[in-house]
Formats: C-alpha cells, structure tokens, sequence
C-alpha cells in the first residue's frame, strides 16, 4: 500500500498487534512498536538504556554482555512498560476509566523495587505531594476530585488530537501518580489513539525538550499549540514507521 488511509493502518495494527503476540513473532510491527515505545517513554523519564539493549531486553529478556553497569531500575521499568502495553492490549474493548487507568500503573511499577522500597502507592493514587520541576502538582487529597472532572469533560468530547491533547496535558498537570505519570500518560494517549481511529502518537525522546516546552506552555499559558504541533508531527513519524511493516 503506497498511500494507506488512516482506518487503513489502524485496521492493520489492531490485526498485527494481536495476531503477533499470540505467535510471539518479535519480527513485526507489534515487537517494533513496544521496543520503540518502551524506549523513547523511559528515556524521556531517565532510563540509560539503549534501544539495542531494549530490544533484547524485549526479544529474549536477556541484556547484551556489557562493561558497563545496569541500573535495576532501568531494566524493572522497561520490563513493566511492555507489561503495560499488553494490559492496554487485552483492555481496548473497555472504555477508559480511573480503575483502567490504575491497572496500567500497576503493570508499570509493581516490579520497580526502589518504588515498593520508597512505599510509593503502586495501582494507586500518590500519598505524598509531587512537583514537576518546581511547578505545583494537585496535591494527594484533591486528585480523586481533579480526575473525575477530566474523565467527565473527556466523555463529553468528540476526541481528536486537540482533545486527546487537552487531555495529556491536563493529566500530566494534575501528576495523579507518585511516579510513572508521563509514561501512563503517554500509553493513555497511544491508547484513545487507537480507539478513536486516529493515528497513534509516539513521543520520541529527540523530540523530548519540545515535549517538555509544549507541557510547559500549557501549564503556564492554557495553550495546546505547540502540544498539538508536536504530536502531529510524531504521528507522521509512527505512520511512516507503520508503512513499512504493510
């Protein structure tokens, strides 16, 4: 297909997705869109590991022989990160819910021995107040309340990419989470993507200081420009990604 539709390649993803878990085929656009997702939400969070080490983390579970040292923590949330995207997998026939999106964080974190150890709430809201740099978030108490006026106001949308990046946008400032909100957020957006028949968004870490700029606009401005900007043109990068495995 020279030219697909949008339908077209969400058709085809939601086939492969599927058909290639079951086969634990890591050849085609299912092991290439979780090594890529994988990678580039943890290395927007810190993560030092490589794509090849992600790939074969992914691949066989095993890192490649190295000098260097492998931070637990790195290899705990990549792990957790393609454990998440199988759950939004296994859950696209539900609609999106605070409990979904708990289950998500779940799979995320509950491996991540230095959160357990912190006694960070995994599945769960935070505990502890949380900043973004040194911008407030909703404190502990206030996010229940704070989330049921975004899931009320997104069921009440006909979504498309300025509404799904409303919604990123206010979710990242509300910071419901502990630790783990931008990669929760960002497979919620992956997800209603998928949903809504629009192409799915992958941030790509080399695009992460405009990503952070975008946010940041936001929080201090109300404005989605440069959010719906950026995430347009990594939809433009997934779908050329996507091409090739039709």
């Amino acid at each position: 297909m020279n030219s697909p539709k949008n339908n077209d390649i969400l058709d085809f993803l939601l086939e492969r997705f599927k058909i290639e878990r079951e086969k634990f085929d890591r050849s085609g656009v299912y092991a290439y869109t979780q090594r890529l997702f994988a990678y580039n939400s943890n290395k927007i969070e810190g993560s030092t590991l490589t794509e090849e080490q992600t790939a074969s983390l992914f691949d066989n579970g095993t890192l490649p022989k190295s000098d260097d040292y492998y931070r637990a923590k790195d290899v705990e949330e990549m792990n957790g990160h393609f454990l998440m995207f199988n759950k939004m997998l296994d859950t696209l026939d539900e609609p999106l819910t605070q409990e979904l999106i708990k289950k998500f964080h779940y799979e995320l974190k509950s491996g991540v021995f230095e959160d357990r150890a912190n006694g960070y709430a995994i599945g769960d809201y935070k505990q502890r107040p949380n900043m973004i740099g040194m911008y407030q978030t909703v404190r502990p108490e206030d996010v229940e309340k704070e989330m049921n006026v975004l899931m009320g106001w997104y069921f009440r949308q006909k979504v498309n990419i300025s509404v799904l990046s409303e919604f990123h946008a206010r979710y990242e400032s509300i910071h419901p989470f502990q630790d783990g909100n931008g990669r929760t957020g960002r497979l919620i957006l992956f997800r209603e993507c998928l949903k809504n028949g629009i192409v799915p968004v992958v941030i790509e870490d080399a695009n992460r200081n405009e990503y952070l700029e975008a946010l940041k606009e936001y929080r201090e401005e109300k404005s989605l420009d440069k959010l719906i900007t950026l995430f347009e043109k990594e939809q433009q990068f997934y779908f050329g990604k996507c091409k090739y495995f039709m």
